[in-house]
């Protein structure tokens, strides 16, 4: 059983940056793919972003260029760089975690989650 929990969500003007942090529990954690996903309130949960036990990483059309998506093994914890916020990016964000090396787009490719953590972007 993976644990994961979310933080450094909250309240930015558009343009600006933030970084989200997903710790995992669990000693096989660098064997996993980890995504990020988002959900807006009324829209269903999407695909930000993932990055593979290797370190190969990919992107949303709508956030390449403006995310980035890291990883700490040593440390168990993936991280999402937001810059160039804007108000269309508010949503509550997921990190998951894939029981593979590598990992698709599709939520259902993921076998644990975390909470989620809000981030909101005013204009």
């Amino acid at each position: 059983q993976v644990q994961l929990v979310e933080s450094g969500g909250g309240l930015v003007q558009a343009g600006g940056s933030l970084r989200l942090s997903c710790a995992a529990s669990g000693r096989t954690f660098s064997s996993y793919a980890m995504g990020w996903f988002r959900q807006a309130p009324g829209k269903e949960r999407s695909f930000v972003g993932a990055i593979w036990s290797g370190g190969s990483t990919y992107y949303a059309d709508s956030v390449k260029g403006r995310f980035t998506i890291s990883r700490d093994n040593a440390e168990n914890t993936v991280y999402l760089q937001m810059n160039s916020l804007k108000p269309e990016d508010t949503a509550v964000y997921y990190c998951a975690a894939a029981r593979t090396a590598a990992s698709g787009s599709y939520y259902a490719a993921y076998d644990y989650w975390g909470q989620g953590t809000q981030v909101t972007v005013s204009s």
